[in-house]
């Protein structure tokens, strides 16, 4: 009997595309090779990541790398579970019966002694699956002959229970192979990376605009990233906190581009001519402007915020409308309806907030207003706008010091 270790990756919303998904399946396939190659996986001459019936099979890697394999496909979007499992070449009954057995006899010994008083009994559960329906053996009648032969061949170390097993072992037969696994561990879901166009997302310190990117790449966007700073008003420490963010998003996605620019000279503008309660709106449609720019650029579809509507003075109904105005592109706001304590919830589980909560200020809280204006009219605000005489001067300004970098996962 040969038994090959592998990795069984299911795709999840991938799985409900119609005639276009070989393409999404292919760009899953993809990911998950080139996470294999920075471990040094790919390098193994029996090496194959390959699509089959609906899931992914990842064989040939070497032992000591299977951990650290899954936990990087588990982190790669458009994957829903991943399982640790055995593929049997055999398709024999008493290859199937014996390989349930080694299993599970595996588990019962990991499980040790209760108590000390003697050995801890297992609980199992067969869940015999057949596709090839011309296969002589019904899947009920799989589970059942199995089951008996695991409790024949293991004595009193294991008993059935159908309802809450210990283990719940799986025997899933195709035209091939027989695959046997116990459980799955859980992905991210979503869409694999590249398949929904790019973003461009502004790129702040904070908690919200972190996880913005990161939800929109599970969606399979690309994402690309702008950041302001004010200095010497911000720190470079700042700026860097800015850049451990992009790295943690970076893990996620492989690489992130970050255009950094320094918008202390339309502040300061804006400072010098208009009304004190509209700083706040005037720099966010100043930093729109740039974005927009940046964007074209780059040619992304789209620009990202991590804006929440009503969370400050800024991202009011009627704010979020004259910000808008600033640019061409549609602005995704994926966090626009969440709570607050939902979307530090995310940050903690993607790894961002311990970096976001670290007390830098940003650039929003240069000449921050001391009563912002949260009901503006978009006449008003261009007619202030207009005081500046030099605008676009300015913004050439800023733009001239742009500075790229690239945030690479560790």
């Amino acid at each position: 009997m040969i038994i090959n270790d592998i990795l069984i990756v299911r795709h999840g919303e991938v799985a409900l595309k119609g005639i276009n998904k070989p393409y999404f399946e292919k760009a899953l396939l993809r990911r998950i090779n080139s996470e294999a190659e920075k471990i040094g996986a790919t390098g193994a001459p029996d090496f194959k990541a390959e699509r089959s019936d609906g899931l992914v099979i990842v064989r040939g890697y070497a032992p000591e790398l299977r951990e650290t394999l899954a936990k990087r496909i588990l982190k790669i979007f458009g994957v829903a579970t991943v399982s640790y499992a055995w593929e049997l070449c055999s398709r024999e009954m008493d290859d199937i019966r014996e390989a349930a057995v080694l299993w599970i006899r595996r588990i019962v010994e990991g499980r040790g002694m209760d108590c000390g008083s003697g050995p801890a009994m297992t609980s199992f559960k067969i869940a015999g699956k057949r596709s090839d329906k011309s296969y002589p053996v019904t899947s009920p009648e799989m589970s059942a002959d199995v089951g008996g032969f695991v409790l024949e061949a293991l004595g009193e170390r294991v008993r059935v229970d159908v309802v809450n097993p210990d283990v719940k072992l799986y025997i899933h037969l195709r035209m091939n192979a027989v695959l046997i696994y116990d459980n799955s561990l859980e992905g991210f879901g979503g869409l694999p990376l590249g398949t929904n166009g790019k973003g461009l997302v502004l790129l702040s310190g904070g908690i919200d605009s972190p996880v913005a990117s990161w939800m929109m790449a599970k969606r399979g966007m690309l994402i690309e990233a702008v950041h302001f700073h004010s200095y010497p008003y911000t720190s470079k420490r700042a700026e860097e906190k800015v850049m451990e963010l992009a790295g943690i998003v970076a893990s996620y996605v492989g690489k992130i581009n970050v255009h950094i620019f320094n918008l202390l000279p339309m502040q300061e503008a804006i400072a010098a001519n208009c009304p004190e309660d509209e700083m706040t709106l005037l720099v966010r449609r100043a930093m729109m402007k740039i974005a927009t720019i940046v964007g074209e650029q780059v040619s992304a579809n789209v620009l990202i915020t991590g804006e929440n509507l009503g969370q400050v003075a800024s991202q009011t109904a009627e704010a979020l409308v004259v910000t808008d105005d600033a640019t061409t592109f549609p602005v995704m706001r994926p966090l626009i309806a969440m709570d607050k304590v939902d979307i530090m919830d995310k940050a903690q589980e993607i790894g961002t907030y311990e970096t976001s909560i670290q007390p830098y200020e940003d650039c929003c809280t240069v000449f921050l207003p001391k009563h912002p204006r949260t009901r503006p009219h978009l006449e008003n605000i261009l007619r202030s706008e207009a005081q500046i005489e030099n605008y676009e001067e300015i913004i050439k300004e800023i733009m001239a010091g742009e500075v790229i970098q690239i945030a690479k996962p560790e």
